[in-house]
């Protein structure tokens, strides 16, 4: 009996054994269960990170909007001062009163008093003569016909050069026009050159465009009709 006491005690030792054994291999699953769930939670931590990422682009979204709105602002100045209105924005005295080559013209028609009916609504046409065709007159023609005496000449002379239309080079037709004076000039083109002459003077400069009419260089004075 004894001995089979001992062997019962050696199988129960072996038992109590093993069951330790059992429990000390639990926690080991349990460590490597919470391995994986420990990784599972780290995982949604990166997609919080990359949704971050759009809000810091929504972040500098405003910053680009003041840039447009500053174009936008640029564009507009732009749009709003052509250069190439200003020009045509002044009547055909003005013009002539800031280039040279009229300055005579510009000096009588002040004297005349026909500065500011020019500078009306219009149309005209001037046929102006430059400064090189009122120095080929002869000598002291100009200074007499700018005398206050001479006035009503100086203003037969100078409406004798004015059209009440407003004619471009490509409208020019050969024949008579009539003149504000009230007598016509004769016209005359070359077919083979184009050249337009009034009377005798020849047109030099064509299409100098103002506000209220054109103006056609020519290189005389012309001469009212005897």
């Amino acid at each position: 009996m004894t001995q089979i006491t001992k062997r019962l005690l050696v199988l129960f030792a072996a038992l109590g054994s093993a069951a330790v054994l059992a429990a000390c291999n639990q926690p080991t699953a349990t460590n490597t269960t919470s391995e994986p769930a420990t990784e599972q939670a780290g995982e949604p931590t990166e997609p919080t990170a990359a949704t971050e990422m759009p809000a810091e682009t929504t972040a500098e979204t405003p910053e680009v909007e003041p840039a447009t709105e500053a174009l936008a602002s640029e564009n507009t100045d732009t749009t709003a001062t052509p250069a190439a209105s200003e020009a045509e924005g002044d009547t055909i005295v003005a013009i002539a009163s800031e280039d040279s080559t009229f300055s005579t013209l510009v000096a009588a028609l002040e004297a005349a008093d026909l500065a500011e009916v020019l500078s009306g609504e219009g149309p005209y046409t001037v046929f102006a003569p430059t400064d090189e065709a009122f120095a080929a007159l002869p000598e002291g023609t100009v200074e007499d016909l700018l005398k206050p005496e001479n006035k009503d000449k100086l203003v037969q002379v100078l409406k004798y050069h004015v059209v009440p239309a407003k004619v471009l080079s490509t409208e020019i037709q050969p024949g008579a026009v009539e003149t504000v004076e009230g007598q016509p000039l004769e016209i005359s083109v070359d077919p083979d050159t184009n050249e337009v002459m009034v009377n005798d003077a020849k047109v030099v400069k064509t299409d100098i465009v103002g506000s209220n009419g054109v103006i056609h260089a020519i290189d005389n004075v012309i001469q009212l009709p005897e």
